[in-house]
């Protein structure tokens, strides 16, 4: 069942972070970008897609904290199902990761 508010909430918090905007994702809902690179995307209000370096994926999978890609389970993807009010503030916690990493690479490209 979808957490009521829960794009809504994420949307808000990832547009605060420096340099992310938001467009429609190409498959349905929200993504966030920071520059070119997407950070990750909402599917309503209950599943956000978030990529990684296939280790760090690996890492989060190994640990429960999100599940690989539910159509892509190969890929450096991760699948986070929001489920209860508490899941939206894990999935921030990915969401920042992803866009640490992302920036971090970034610094280092320039």
């Amino acid at each position: 069942m979808p957490v009521q508010n829960a794009r809504e909430t994420i949307t808000q918090t990832v547009l605060s972070w420096e340099g992310v905007t938001a467009a429609p994702h190409r498959f349905g809902g929200t993504e966030y970008l920071l520059g070119q690179r997407e950070i990750g995307h909402t599917h309503g209000d209950s599943l956000v897609d978030i990529p990684f370096p296939t280790r760090v994926r690996d890492e989060i999978v190994a640990a429960g904290l999100a599940q690989p890609h539910h159509v892509l389970p190969e890929s450096g993807w991760v699948s986070f199902y929001i489920r209860q009010p508490a899941d939206v503030e894990q999935a921030l916690k990915l969401l920042r990761r992803s866009y640490d990493i992302a920036r971090k690479q970034r610094r280092n490209r320039e």
